[in-house]
C-alpha cells in the first residue's frame, strides 16, 4: 500500500478549519482507494509567533525535505502581526528555499450560476495558469533610500534567469502535451514595454519547438486580462512571470465563482510541494465554523494528483463539481448558511456518490 506523509500547516484565522474539512475528505478517498496518508499537524502560523517570538523552525524546515511528500497550508495572516512578516517567513520561505517554481493554478468553473460573465458556462472557463514563483520581483531584490524624507527612494528589482524562464515554459506545454482537452499554450507577458521580458518571448519560442503538437499564442497581460473576460474559452494553458501571474490568477478565481473554489499547488515537480486555497485567513470568521472550505478541499485535489493518485483526485473533483452544479449549496462565501463541518459533509456524501 502507497503511503504518503503531509505536514499540516493550519496557520491562522480559518485556516485550521478549512484544513480540517480537507484532511476529512483526504481521508475518505484514502481508505475508498486502498493508500495511505498520514497526516502531521504544525502549528506555525502568526499565534505561534505571538505566543513563542519563533516562525519556522530550521529543524522543521529541513524534515519537510526528508520526511513529508506534501505540506498543506490553510491560511498566514493576523492583523495583530505587521503586514507581510509571517507570510514572508513561512510561505516565501517554504516557496523559495524549497525551490517551488511553479505555481500551479487550475480555473475551472464548476457550475454556470457561479460565474458573473454573462452566457458563459463550464465548457468556457477551464483552464490551468501556470504562474514563475521564484524570481521576479519577488525575490526581495532592492530597498529603500532615505525612508520617511521626501527625498525617499524605493527600487525593486525583477530578476528573470534563463534557467527559471525555461525551466517553467516547459513545465506548461509538458502539462497541455499530458492534458488532451488542452491543445494551446499561451504565454503573457509585457516585453513590449519591460524589455527584460524578452528572454520570456525567446525561450518560449525555443521550447514550443520541443512540442510541434501544441498550438501557441502570445498576450501582453493588460490585454489578456480583458480577453478571460471576453473570451475566456481562448485559453487552456497560460505561462506568466511571477508578478503578472499572480494578478491573472486572481481575475482567473473570480470568473470561476470566487476565492471560495479557487486552489494553487506550488510544485517542484518529484519533490516536496506545497498545496493551499488561494484565500485569506479571514481573522474575523476565526472559530465561527462559517468559513467555506471547498477552496482547500480542492487543493487537496491537486496533492493527490501530486501524489499520482490520480483516480483518488478525479474523485474528489467530480464530487465538489457535484456539490456546486446541483446547489447543493448555495453560494461560495459565508453568507451560504452553511457551516464550514456542513460543507464537508456535502462533499464527503457526494464522494460516497461517484
Amino acid at each position: 500500500m502507497a503511503e504518503h506523509r503531509i505536514a499540516v500547516v493550519g496557520g491562522d484565522g480559518i485556516g485550521p478549519e478549512v484544513a480540517r474539512e480537507g484532511v476529512r475528505c483526504l481521508r475518505a478517498l484514502a481508505e475508498i482507494g486502498g493508500f495511505s496518508l498520514r497526516f502531521e499537524d504544525l502549528p506555525y502560523g502568526s499565534e505561534h509567533y505571538l505566543e513563542t517570538g519563533e516562525f519556522l523552525p530550521d529543524d522543521v524546515f529541513e524534515s519537510f525535505k526528508t520526511d513529508f511528500g506534501a505540506i498543506y497550508l490553510g491560511a498566514i495572516g493576523d492583523p495583530r502581526v505587521e503586514p507581510g512578516l509571517v507570510e514572508r517567513q513561512i510561505i516565501a520561505r517554504i516557496r523559495f528555499d524549497l525551490d517551488l517554481f511553479v505555481n500551479y493554478r487550475p480555473i475551472n468553473l464548476f457550475a454556470e450560476h457561479l460565474c458573473p460573465l454573462k452566457d458563459r458556462g463550464p465548457e468556457d472557463i477551464d483552464m490551468v495558469v501556470i504562474r514563475e514563483n521564484t524570481e521576479d520581483a519577488y525575490t526581495g531584490l532592492g530597498g529603500i533610500f532615505k525612508k520617511g524624507t521626501p527625498d525617499e527612494v524605493a527600487i525593486a528589482e525583477m530578476i528573470y534567469t534563463r534557467k527559471g524562464v525555461e525551466r517553467v515554459v516547459r513545465y506548461a506545454f509538458e502539462t497541455a502535451s499530458r492534458t488532451p482537452r488542452f491543445k494551446r499554450v499561451t504565454l503573457v507577458d509585457k516585453a513590449n514595454a519591460i524589455r527584460a521580458q524578452d528572454i520570456w518571448t525567446r525561450t518560449f519560442a525555443e521550447v514550443a519547438t520541443e512540442f510541434p503538437d501544441i498550438e501557441t499564442d502570445h498576450a501582453y497581460v493588460d490585454a489578456a486580462c480583458m480577453w478571460m473576460i471576453k473570451n475566456p474559452d481562448a485559453f487552456d494553458v497560460m505561462v506568466v512571470p511571477n508578478l503578472f501571474g499572480d494578478i491573472v490568477t486572481d481575475l482567473g478565481a473570480m470568473i470561476q465563482g470566487g476565492m471560495g473554489i479557487a486552489a494553487s499547488g506550488n510544485l517542484h515537480p518529484g519533490r516536496v510541494s506545497m498545496f493551499e486555497p488561494i484565500h485569506g485567513s479571514a481573522p474575523k470568521y476565526k472559530g465561527q465554523n462559517r468559513a467555506n472550505p471547498l477552496a482547500a478541499i480542492a487543493a487537496g485535489q491537486l496533492m493527490l494528483d501530486h501524489f499520482g493518485e490520480h483516480d483518488a483526485a478525479a474523485r474528489l473533483e467530480g464530487a465538489i463539481r457535484r456539490v456546486l452544479s446541483e446547489r447543493r449549496l448555495p453560494s461560495l462565501d459565508a453568507r451560504s448558511g452553511f457551516g464550514t463541518d456542513r460543507i464537508g459533509d456535502l462533499v464527503l456524501e457526494a464522494i460516497e456518490e461517484e
